[in-house]
């Protein structure tokens, strides 16, 4: 019978322990998370839903000014202005 090496116990427990690792980013202080109606949902849903508004927002305002015929790349434009809002709320709600 041939005897494991410790390679083997060394990868085998590795390859079970990095999932669980991956798992646990909230566990110190708890996800960011607010009640509605009294389910609490988590902050980074508010502020993708906000983003999504800010760049829809801005759109309508950016093609009733006409801006909008200027831009050459409009949805990177679009995208990247709803990501700068929503990462801005996230700074300023619940940064340190």
């Amino acid at each position: 019978m041939r005897q494991k090496s410790f390679c083997f116990f060394f990868f085998r427990k590795r390859r079970t322990i990095l999932p669980l690792l991956a798992l646990n980013g909230c566990a110190l202080r708890g996800a960011p998370s607010f009640p509605i109606v009294g389910a609490y949902f988590p902050a980074w849903m508010l502020c993708a839903l906000t983003g999504i508004a800010v760049a829809v927002g801005l759109r309508v305002v950016f093609l009733q000014t006409g801006i909008d015929a200027l831009l050459s790349f409009r949805l990177f434009t679009y995208v990247a202005l709803g990501t700068l809002a929503a990462l801005a709320l996230w700074a300023l709600a619940f940064g340190p």
